[in-house]
């Protein structure tokens, strides 16, 4: 795919998208699922290739420098690879989004409204280092019914070229126009997207804050559906069983480091950080992970002080922030000032603490006694998610297919005038019917 060069270019390309998106929109559940298996094998058949492909990204990115949550999240191998594959027939295998009646009213007697989900229409999904996100996005987008406008990181170029060459493939032998799916290469074609608005839907931004940031300060005018950090918390409250939070806190912070759902500050309460401290920073520390506390929890033996900047940053990396805190309360306080409203935890036994914090926390996640990890479209059982959400307005949390849907009116008369109700002459029933 060749790099565009120019902005008429870009719209030529954004309109066959467009009109992609429209047919999309009008092939049949069957049609959109054979689309999905037709993707799912075009993978399978050129798998090496595109391992190959994705060697090249990470040898290139190693030379160059590139961060380690970054290079983590660039490789893709044959083992991940069947992993996406996978997940992608999982897509295709669950309940097709469109055409569910959400609304069935009689408004008057022959006048009947109904409210059905439709597409949104094209969806332009920017993101860094991560190629597996082109198949996932990629998923979504045709079982929702939406065209995709894709812009992979520099460092996997030749990682989502393979891919999306593959994909177009696939849909060849499928009712869905394979223009429904295009990619981008440059910087300059992604600034361009972004003032698509009367062909572009969506802009779904994945990656770092400052890369979020940057694309919700410059698309002004598409809707940006995305989280700019994810500093998520876990609270380790006064009654609660220590061995089970520290396997928690753990794979909460190890189980993968360069997710955004990995936790990165630890609180606990007072009264059981003696107790829970010593066996927690040992374990921490068999696991390779930098510790840095306030001054109650370097008492207890946390190594390294912790800076005001700590509190409230992202690492991605196995360090971890730790902090004493008074109480409940003052963990709540803690989480509403430093956290970012994507994920965050209570470890505790006591069922009145696990309430308030879950009705308090006002993040996309709230769980109790639980990894922070689980925060993921798949584990939730989306099959995949095209990004996670930290808005308040939905959709919010991971965004799998039914948040890329929205729904249209429909109502269905037989030669009604509204001059009729407006005198009182006729009068509105407004009577719900059955669904379906």
């Amino acid at each position: 795919m060749s790099t565009i060069n120019s902005s008429a270019e870009l719209l030529h390309r954004a309109q066959r998208v467009r009109r992609g998106a429209l047919a999309l929109a009008q092939c049949s559940d069957v049609q959109r699922i054979t689309a999905l298996e037709a993707m799912a094998k075009a993978l399978e058949n050129h798998g090496d290739a595109i391992v190959v492909a994705n060697k090249v990204d990470q040898d290139a990115a190693a030379r160059e420098g590139l961060a380690a949550p970054l290079l983590a999240r660039l490789k893709l191998d044959g083992a991940k690879l069947a992993g996406c594959i996978q997940g992608l027939r999982e897509v295709a295998a669950l309940p097709d989004p469109i055409g569910h009646r959400q609304m069935h009213r009689e408004l008057a007697a022959g006048l009947r409204l109904e409210r059905v989900t439709v597409p949104l229409g094209v969806l332009g999904v920017i993101f860094e280092s991560r190629p597996d996100a082109v198949i996932q996005i990629a998923a979504l987008a045709i079982r929702s019914g939406n065209g995709a406008i894709l812009k992979g990181g520099r460092e996997a170029l030749n990682t989502c070229q393979a891919i999306v060459t593959v994909l177009q493939e696939g849909l060849t032998n499928s009712a869905v126009d394979p223009d429904s799916l295009d990619l981008l290469t440059s910087r300059e074609e992604t600034m361009a997207l972004l003032q698509l608005d009367d062909l572009v839907d969506l802009i779904v931004p994945r990656g770092s804050n400052d890369f979020v940031r940057h694309i919700q300060e410059r698309s002004n005018r598409i809707p940006v559906l995305g989280h700019a950090d994810g500093v998520c918390h876990l609270y380790v409250d006064q009654r609660v069983n220590i061995d089970m939070a520290i396997a928690v806190a753990l794979d909460a912070k190890t189980q993968y480091p360069a997710a955004c759902n990995t936790i990165e500050t630890l609180l606990v309460h007072r009264h059981v950080a003696r107790h829970f401290l010593p066996p927690a920073i040992q374990a921490f520390t068999a696991a390779g992970v930098t510790l840095r506390g306030d001054e109650q929890a370097m008492a207890l033996g946390v190594p390294e002080a912790a800076t005001p900047e700590d509190w409230g940053h992202e690492y991605l990396d196995l360090i971890l922030a730790v902090r004493v805190v008074e109480d409940l309360e003052a963990a709540l306080e803690h989480i509403r000032r430093h956290g970012s409203r994507h994920t965050d935890v209570i470890c505790t036994d006591d069922e009145a603490a696990a309430t308030r914090f879950l009705n308090t926390v006002d993040s996309a996640g709230v769980f109790h006694n639980c990894s922070s990890r689980f925060a993921d479209g798949f584990r939730y059982g989306f099959g995949a998610e095209v990004g996670i959400s930290t808005q308040t307005m939905p959709p919010r949390g991971p965004v799998g297919l039914e948040g890329l849907v929205t729904y249209r009116y429909r109502l269905r008369g037989h030669g009604h005038t509204v001059a009729p109700f407006a005198c009182g002459d006729q009068r509105f029933s407004h009577r719900d019917l059955p669904e379906t």
